[in-house]
């Protein structure tokens, strides 16, 4: 925490001589690169955001796909842009405090290349099984996969990704074991999962909560403190039995370190002004989603303090870095 707190610190000690470029900002379209493929939460968080953020900054906002590595690819892409403001990442748990410990080498160091800017929204992540899968509830399918050793295989939208190890940390709590089978993202996974190539699926609920509604799949339970708005009427995992499994996904705005500091305010500034917003509040709740505002230095310590928390959960399961 306290290296991105500095890092912000530093950058906003830069922006004193900066009015002017804060009143001219933006003068061309900025980038939003979404470093998933599309059909996934992060895809829709970061296409509601840039469109909403257009009509407040009076710039277009491009979203751009950038996905593989678990979002590595997408975040090399932003850590390496030129630091202007124009270049931003749509920043996720899983890329920032997770994909760091379980990737080796990664081309960008996740606190010194970027420059926290917001947090924006928040989602449950919740545990979804396709609709031929004969479990019905969390105790059936941990009978079931412990019944049937290597039947079951799990999706996820890569290497590192949030549903990764979201699934690795239920395993590790339930003594279940799945097959990984990760892919380029949340949308494919999905559908392979509504398809039944394969049979678990440890998602966003914006990103299954229609087919949830239509029953083309099941949702077995939330990973969560409390039930979801969405769906009231299915479980917590510890509800279900599996304790200390708790995951919520977060997605928040970064620009590349060195960024201005009066840009980095402006865009802070219009991210929280968002996620106030009414209409952008009753959006996300149709989307099984939540605002949840926050300043950059806000950003800055959660990601600190998920990286110490997913440090202790890889360690304790023993999740093995590639």
């Amino acid at each position: 925490m306290l290296k991105y707190v500095a890092a912000v610190a530093a950058a906003m000690g830069l922006g004193l001589g900066g009015q002017a470029h804060a009143q001219s900002y933006p003068s061309k379209p900025i980038t939003m690169v979404v470093p998933f493929a599309p059909g996934g939460t992060v895809n829709l968080m970061g296409r509601l955001l840039a469109n909403r953020m257009s009509e407040m900054l009076g710039q277009t906002v491009i979203v751009e796909n950038k996905p593989g590595g678990g979002g590595s690819i997408g975040a090399n892409f932003v850590a390496k842009a030129p630091a202007d403001g124009y270049t931003l990442l749509l920043a996720t748990m899983g890329q920032q405090s997770i994909q760091p410990l379980l990737t080796k080498n990664l081309p960008y160091d996740a606190i010194k290349d970027f420059a926290p800017v917001a947090l924006f929204s928040t989602v449950p992540n919740v545990l979804a099984v396709s609709a031929d899968t004969p479990a019905r509830n969390v105790a059936e399918l941990v009978a079931y996969a412990k019944q049937n050793p290597g039947k079951l295989n799990m999706a996820s939208a890569g290497m590192g990704s949030v549903n990764h190890l979201t699934g690795e940390l239920f395993m590790y709590r339930s003594g279940a074991k799945f097959e990984h089978v990760p892919y380029r993202g949340a949308g494919p996974a999905t559908s392979d999962l509504l398809s039944g190539q394969v049979q678990v699926l440890f998602a966003n609920l914006p990103n299954v909560l229609a087919y949830i509604k239509s029953g083309k799949v099941r949702v077995l339970a939330v990973a969560s403190e409390q039930r979801s708005a969405a769906i009231p009427d299915v479980p917590t995992l510890a509800e279900a039995g599996v304790k200390d499994a708790v995951v919520e996904s977060w997605y928040g705005v970064m620009a590349p370190a060195g960024t201005p500091a009066d840009v980095i305010r402006k865009l802070q500034d219009t991210v929280i002004s968002l996620a106030k917003d009414e209409s952008m509040i009753a959006h996300l709740a149709e989307q099984g989603a939540v605002p949840f505002p926050g300043t950059s230095a806000d950003l800055a310590k959660l990601s600190n303090e998920e990286t110490e928390r997913w440090k202790r959960i890889i360690e304790s399961a023993d999740v093995q870095a590639n």
